[in-house]
């Protein structure tokens, strides 16, 4: 028996059990002639087979799955197994709408369950902000091909990839073709959010824009704000054409390396060059060392879009760089990002830009358990057709790995470069040579030092727990506002919004629990989400429930007041008024009589921002993430060195006369109607009369049989 035909067994109950194969059934239609008898969902199952598998080619697969080719579909609740080249005909006359369909289904599905916790991971900045990440890249598949002669006297050549694939840029001089496939990866879980797939180099800017569309429905469905997903991409989509089309009002944010060099001619950029760096940093590996410079309100074209520059130097070596523009002896690398410069620091940008090499490492991954990439079908459809279904069982195989040894989120400070002592390097800060002063030089030197000093004397906030809001009498996180001095304001306890006028339920029916959640009155839990800090020094909290939660929740239509029309979760919001200040800095010093002043010094409210005197509250930046391997890992371990026993029960037999009758053709057969959808599907279904399969698979842990609607058998 197949190794991963126990894993197989597993996929086909999830899939009876949650409703994706009805679900498959009635949306992902599709006719055609040359098919016989079988249906989409026939070629789904073995599509996702096929995945699992592990198998180099098809012919490998079929090989291995022949002599049970019964039980596999009648897992499924099937009756036979397509020829191959069944399926290579039905790949090679889909067309667009069942793709959609199928690729419709996989983004609902990714948001329907989620066992990891919620929001699932993220990023939190030096202002205690919270942030997804979300990575954009493209991957290229080449198709070789032999050299043909083309003399007048020959037809002209028939190529098998000619609809699939097209010549593309590949570093290599051997005439191959390629395709090129953007894929859409959440950063913090790991999990494909989608793929789009072209001929040749690809369409990357209008790749880009369904990318987008798909993080804006990832991001509505899960009620995170728009504003705080910050999306990483390589240089590809470096300059103001692609970025154009993704920084749009109230859009994702985003941080890209640039390609725009032509911009280190803008007189703005030229006058902050002449300037000390803003940071040094050191990479501790590699070695090298960078002097960067934050360039804040750079237009890309003269009509926009503005983002924030970043500009990392370092001096150039006898060999070109790979990367960057070299000018006067210095090499010039561009970052380009839309992340408040208070909240991340021009090294942070460069580490959280250079932490994308992971993204690289989930690619390798996939290509090793997977191989999405591997040609299937020789038509752009069926190969978007098969893409989409890999990812789909890299997101279930997550899904199982975490419901069978649930692991807690990470955390971990994401600097990872080290940061030096700001040194005035001429080759680094000048693009023109100049001559500075003694004077000058001594000036400046005195200025970082008591800036040195100041950055010392400085209070630290503690670092940011994830789901950590203000409650009765504790200082809030994002509520600490420093004012004069060394103080941070104290909040009161919530108050809450009125009730509506539809007399459903109200704030204050939402209890506050300990960990800064709120629970509705059916138990599930409300999330933090955004924090707004108002000019009276007060602090509003906007909680939102999950979507997957309220659509089912039979209080929906007294919790909502649109009920069950609205396609949004319930959202709660609650205000902290200040109450008063602490004094954290050091006792008052005496008086000038010497006895001691023991009254505390009074304050105005707090502003909207800090004052250049006083310095903004500052965090560690904090990525939080799940396990990259081991969760897929310990699942491909239990399926395939446990026990998979497949018995076909005993056969019920029907007592029944068997009288002659004539043949009699309804209206519909004589005039050879096309069948109904249900008739299509009923031709291939596992028959009443068949013997039941019962599948037993030992080693599977109780709790991850009891979320998948398991039955338990106790071992003697």
């Amino acid at each position: 028996m197949p190794s991963w035909l126990g894993e197989v067994a597993v996929l086909a109950h999830m899939l009876c059990h949650c409703g994706l194969q009805k679900a498959i059934e009635e949306h992902v239609q599709f006719a055609r002639a040359r098919m016989g008898d079988y249906e989409v969902i026939d070629f789904v199952v073995m599509l996702m087979g096929y995945a699992m598998s592990g198998e180099r080619s098809i012919k490998a697969f079929y090989e291995r799955l022949l002599p049970f080719a019964s039980p596999f579909m009648a897992l499924f609740g099937r009756a036979n197994l397509p020829h191959r080249g069944t399926l290579s005909r039905f790949l090679a006359a889909l067309d667009e709408t069942p793709v959609e369909a199928l690729r419709t289904l996989f983004a609902q599905d990714l948001i329907a369950r989620s066992p990891f916790a919620s929001p699932p991971g993220g990023l939190w900045d030096r202002m205690g902000s919270h942030w997804i990440v979300i990575d954009i890249d493209g991957t290229k598949q080449a198709a070789r091909q032999r050299a043909l002669p083309q003399t007048p006297d020959l037809p002209a050549p028939h190529r098998r990839y000619d609809l699939v694939a097209a010549p593309a840029y590949l570093g290599r001089k051997r005439g191959e073709i390629a395709r090129t496939r953007t894929t859409v990866l959440q950063a913090h879980t790991r999990h494909w959010l989608a793929t789009f797939g072209n001929a040749g180099n690809g369409d990357y800017r209008g790749e880009l824009l369904r990318a987008k569309a798909a993080i804006e429905s990832y991001a509505s469905s899960l009620a995170l704000p728009l504003s705080h997903v910050l999306t990483r991409l390589d240089g590809l989509y470096g300059n103001a054409a692609p970025l154009a089309d993704l920084l749009t009002q109230n859009g994702p944010g985003v941080i890209v390396r640039g390609k725009d060099y032509h911009l280190l001619d803008l007189p703005a950029v030229i006058a902050r060059l002449q300037h000390p760096a803003d940071q040094q940093t050191c990479h501790p590996e590699s070695g090298t060392r960078r002097a960067l410079f934050d360039c804040p309100d750079i237009a890309l074209t003269p009509t926009g879009p503005v983002v924030r520059m970043i500009l990392a130097t370092h001096p150039a070596t006898s060999s070109p760089p790979s990367i960057g523009v070299v000018r006067h002896g210095t090499v010039y690398e561009q970052f380009f990002t839309t992340v408040p410069q208070g909240a991340f620091t021009p090294a942070d940008v460069l580490d959280l830009y250079l932490h994308r090499g992971s993204f690289e490492t989930v690619l390798a991954d996939e290509d090793l358990e997977q191989d999405p990439d591997r040609w299937v079908s020789q038509t752009p459809c069926g190969q978007e057709f098969w893409q989409i279904l890999s990812q789909w069982i890299w997101n279930l195989r997550l899904e199982f790995g975490q419901h069978l040894s649930a692991t807690t989120m990470r955390l971990t400070e994401l600097s990872y470069s080290h940061l030096e002592e700001s040194v005035q390097i001429e080759e680094s800060v000048q693009i023109e040579e100049s001559v500075q002063t003694e004077e000058s030089v001594q000036t400046e030197e005195s200025v970082q030092a008591e800036e040195s000093v100041q950055a010392e004397e400085s209070v630290q906030g503690e670092v940011p727990v994830q789901g950590e809001v203000p409650v009765q009498g504790e200082v809030p996180v994002q509520g600490e506002v420093p004012v004069q001095g060394s103080e941070l304001v104290c909040y009161g306890p919530p108050q809450w919004a009125r009730r509506s006028y539809t007399k459903g339920f109200a704030g204050a029916d939402f209890a506050l629990q300990p960990d800064g959640t709120l629970r509705c009155p059916t138990g599930h839990p409300l999330y933090a989400q955004e924090r707004r800090l108002a000019s009276n020094g007060s602090l509003r909290v906007l909680y939102a429930a999950r979507l997957c939660h309220c659509r089912p929740c039979p209080l929906r239509a007294q919790c909502q007041e649109n009920g069950t029309t609205t396609i949004n979760p319930r959202r709660v919001s609650a205000v902290f008024r200040p109450l008063s200040c602490t004094a954290l800095a050091p006792p008052h010093e005496p008086a000038s009589d010497g006895s001691a002043s023991h009254e505390p010094a009074t304050h105005e409210s707090a502003p909207d921002a800090p004052t250049p005197d006083e310095p903004a509250p500052s965090y560690p930046v904090l990525w939080g993430d799940w396990e990259r391997c081991q969760i897929r890992r310990r699942w491909f371990h239990l399926l395939r060195t446990q026990t998979v026993l497949l018995a076909f029960g005993p056969l019920e037999h029907v007592v029944r006369e068997d009288l002659p009758h004539p043949h009699v053709q309804t209206r519909a057969q004589r005039a050879h109607w096309r069948l109904s959808w249900k008739q299509r599907l009923a031709r291939n279904a596992r028959p009443s009369t068949a013997p039941p399969l019962e599948v037993t698979i030992h080693g599977l842990p109780v709790l991850f049989a009891q979320s998948f609607g398991f039955d338990v058998v106790t071992a003697a």
